[in-house]
């Protein structure tokens, strides 16, 4: 028996989640799919979305929908939104996760490639909330949750287009909560610290920086993507229905 929470306000529930393929996202997808709920995510990455879809399958649990979708495309992203509100009689949670932390020095930064991150790190998550919204008021309320970092928090300075956009989402969460309030929708924003997904170990965590982040934190062990699922799920629930207007933070006490 699982020592975690089973949530009966998310069974057959509609959810979205962006990126969900890999990473924290598929932990999010696996979360969700795990308490009976419906589950559709967007991915760029075919081959990593359909592997997803069997492992899920093949846990005995409901098996997500896979979308792809660059998430740059907001015609492409309100596309698929419009269409699952209408197949699903509206939706219940939208989980704004598709990021990419790529490293890159402020001298280089070009016009291109600030909006570029900017597409890929912050718009598209405005954008698929204001396509969400109405499917969520046919439910009568809902729940979004923004996927933000505690990277600029911590003042980190080798990737300075990343951080802005990530610090632009926690505005963008305060001015969504107090908006949509009135329809019963909640809007929180979930600041991981450093999660030790593939990419994040294979990249970057080499044993100095290992060795700095246990010093800094105040649990001394590796913040896993379940650990960030879990919160979600919470946000999500009936269980956390006044909260709104809110960043969590999950970093094991670094910040």
């Amino acid at each position: 028996m699982s020592e975690f929470a089973v949530y009966p306000s998310l069974n057959n529930r509609v959810v979205i989640i962006t990126g969900g393929a890999s990473g924290i996202g598929a932990s999010m997808v696996a979360g969700f799919c795990e308490q009976k709920a419906r589950v559709h995510f967007l991915d760029i990455d075919d081959a990593a979305s359909q592997a997803l879809v069997e492992d899920v399958r093949g846990r005995g649990w409901p098996a997500p929908q896979a979308h792809h979708c660059d998430i740059r495309d907001i015609d492409r992203l309100r596309e698929i939104v419009e269409a699952i509100g209408g197949a699903e009689a509206g939706i219940d949670v939208l989980v704004n996760n598709a990021a990419n932390d790529q490293r890159h020095k402020f001298e280089d930064v070009t016009l291109e490639y600030w909006d570029e991150r900017m597409a890929l790190n912050l718009r598209h998550q405005f954008f698929a909330a204001q396509a969400v919204l109405p499917a969520m008021r046919q439910k009568g309320g809902g729940a979004i949750i923004n996927m933000g970092s505690s990277s600029w928090r911590l003042g980190v300075d080798a990737m300075p287009c990343y951080t802005t956009a990530k610090a632009g989402i926690e505005g963008l969460t305060r001015s969504l909560a107090r908006y949509l309030g009135p329809d019963r929708i909640r809007v929180n924003c979930v600041v991981p610290g450093w999660i030790m997904t593939e990419r994040q170990k294979t990249l970057w965590l080499t044993p100095e920086a290992d060795a700095e982040l246990m010093r800094r934190q105040c649990i001394k062990e590796h913040v896993q993507p379940d650990d960030i699922a879990r919160i979600v799920l919470w946000l999500s629930a009936a269980d956390s229905v006044h909260c709104t207007n809110q960043s969590f933070v999950v970093d094991g006490g670094r910040l």
